[in-house]
């Protein structure tokens, strides 16, 4: 069930008071695109940019010295959140989609031969496997990859629910190197068999690479143990700022491949002929890190833990529910996904028959209640369900039910507006 509790929280995000465009309050529904912040996370970031803001690993001073501390007490928030063995093993990016591209860049490095070495090997008959629910930043750079590599790119089969179809797990093979898959996916929120698809990666010694920016903002992640090689998440969607994220790579992997960015802090020695690097994390990062949003992020795990793991996930359990009933009691309206809620987030993708998503989007805004409409960054997914682009509802820890209630009343108003019936 809904936790009224919970929904009482509302309160605790300020721009979720703000008047929207029509409709008596603001009705927000776009969790899985961008989860609002509580205040909290906003004080956190003031606090520290007031009381210690400086340049971390860069000076003896005080600010330095009390910014570098935050930035590594972040780093092992964080690493507990993903369940990562330990800090060391999480590396910090501008979001997902840069901690996907960073490793793209380096995998590619890699089986170029970087300095001589092949830990890596990637070539012609070689085979990189991913899967067509996935969101285009855990596509398009394996894409890129094999077009640099002469590899083949090859994919897992989807089941008419848009679930990863384990009957295809036989795409996977001796020559497969790589295997990269989404958590759970951001159009149908269905959440993938990841022990099952580890467990064929590591039949024919693959690596695997996980996005798990969804599957994340919904409780602790136990990446050690479910065996996976790499994974990403975003701060953003986890009720934090935006502008950071997390690579989490298994030392015994991550330690054997070269750093795809270069300059400062990252290296160990510097001559005019060569440099040498720091071992990751810290020859992962070059540059200047962003450490006020690293703390932000580190507030928002704590404030939702404040709130209870435990009682999040059955609240959002009784969410994902209503929303699905939702979307599927209006006439003229598709759930795209899982009609079932086992295995399953509170992102609920529709098509509305005979009314554009964007147009679906507007008439809802002036409702009070805001969505996501488009392709969601995903366009393959919805190619496997024969349309182009949806709206979708996600709900997060403060959805409640009036807010199901009213989106489902307004879109049932939405055809009959459009003059469709």
């Amino acid at each position: 069930m809904i936790d009224a509790g919970l929904a009482e929280k509302r309160a605790d995000f300020p721009a979720l008071s703000e008047a929207p465009r029509g409709g008596e309050r603001l009705v927000y529904l776009d969790w899985a695109a961008t989860a609002q912040r509580p205040a909290a996370v906003m004080e956190a970031e003031e606090r520290f940019l007031r009381t210690a803001y400086g340049a971390v690993n860069r000076g003896t001073h005080l600010l330095a010295d009390r910014a570098t501390t935050a930035l590594e007490d972040a780093r092992a928030r964080v690493a507990a959140h993903l369940g990562a063995r330990s800090g060391l093993e999480v590396s910090w990016t501008s979001g997902a989609t840069g901690g996907l591209n960073f490793l793209a860049q380096s995998l590619t490095r890699a089986a170029l031969s970087w300095r001589g070495g092949t830990v890596f090997a990637l070539g012609p008959g070689d085979e990189v496997c991913v899967t067509p629910a996935e969101h285009h930043a855990n596509l398009v750079p394996w894409q890129e990859l094999c077009a640099l590599t002469g590899a083949k790119l090859t994919w897992l089969g989807l089941t008419p629910q848009g679930r990863i179809d384990l009957d295809t797990l036989d795409v996977i093979n001796p020559r497969t190197k790589m295997v990269a898959f989404t958590h759970a996916s951001n159009v149908t929120g269905a959440v993938s068999p990841v022990e099952a698809i580890v467990a064929a990666a590591r039949r024919v010694g693959a690596w695997t690479v996980l996005d798990a920016c969804q599957s994340a903002a919904h409780g602790p992640l136990e990446l050690d143990a479910l065996g996976v090689d790499f994974a990403v998440a975003s701060a953003h969607k986890i009720c934090g700022p935006t502008g950071v994220g997390a690579l989490y790579g298994r030392a015994e992997r991550r330690d054997l491949l070269p750093p795809p960015v270069f300059g400062g802090s990252m290296v160990t020695t510097v001559t005019m002929e060569r440099s040498d690097y720091h071992e990751a994390p810290t020859g992962w990062e070059a540059g200047t890190q962003p450490v006020s949003q690293a703390v932000g992020w580190a507030a928002a795990l704590d404030y939702l833990a404040g709130l209870g793991w435990d009682r999040l996930r059955a609240h959002e359990r009784g969410v994902t529910a209503a929303l699905v009933e939702a979307v599927s009691a209006v006439p003229g309206v598709r759930l795209l996904g899982p009609a079932d809620t086992a295995d399953r987030l509170p992102v609920v993708a529709f098509d509305v028959a005979g009314v554009h998503p964007h147009d679906v989007g507007q008439f809802l805004d002036a409702q009070g209640v805001a969505i996501r409409v488009g392709h969601h960054c995903a366009q393959p997914i919805h190619a496997h369900f024969k349309v182009r682009s949806s709206g979708r509802a996600s709900g997060g820890p403060v959805t409640g039910m009036d807010d199901v209630e009213v989106f489902r009343a307004a879109l049932s108003r939405v055809r009959p507006f459009f003059g469709v019936e």
